[in-house]
């Protein structure tokens, strides 16, 4: 199916928080590249705009497979959509460092600064299972990291010291009546 049908097809799902066994492992790779995984993708594009988030991993909704979606603008304000499927960051390039303030889909509502490179490439496969690069900068480059990470069955707050993680939680838990468990799907 092409992006641009995935982009409006599928229905929004419930988004696990943060302490869900299938966030927390590697994810299995992509190995069919058929009708079920578009309609998993078509679903995650969905999840991801009605929750306005940069991208969302295949864990954040349950499914234990290493893909991610991306709706997000790079360093020159463009925006960019597309998705992979068995990603890796290649390189992270340049030598400078972006902080900036980073929240998760899966703990909303939260958000902390963190340094990331400012640039990143990532490598996988598109929904057909052909290689694809994608070259990230500003938001971009973030997310591809963050949701790479999200694959690894690493989240946000394992890159934070002790006292940011309490801070990040205490932030989510002063607005979660906001997220209530099925959200954004309800």
């Amino acid at each position: 199916m092409p992006l641009e049908e995935l982009l409006v097809r599928g229905e929004p799902a419930p988004i696990l928080r943060w302490g869900h066994p299938v966030l927390h492992r590697p994810s299995r790779p992509v190995t069919a590249f058929d009708a079920d995984l578009w309609d998993l993708l078509a679903a995650m594009f969905a999840t991801n705009r009605a929750a306005q988030g940069a991208g969302l991993a295949a864990p954040q909704i349950g499914v234990d497979l290493a893909v991610f979606v991306y709706d997000c603008e790079d360093a020159n304000g463009r925006r960019r959509q597309g998705l992979v499927c068995n990603p890796r960051i290649a390189r992270l390039l340049g030598p400078q460092r972006d902080v900036a303030l980073e929240g998760c889909l899966s703990l909303p509502g939260a958000y902390l600064p963190l340094a990331r490179p400012d640039t990143a490439v990532c490598r996988g496969q598109d929904q057909f299972g052909q290689p694809i690069t994608v070259r990230g900068t500003g938001v971009l480059a973030r997310c591809l990291q963050h949701e790479v990470d999200h694959l690894e069955g690493v989240v946000f707050e394992d890159h934070l010291t002790p006292p940011e993680r309490r801070d990040l939680r205490l932030q989510h838990a002063r607005v979660a009546e906001d997220y209530p468990e099925r959200w954004p799907a309800d």
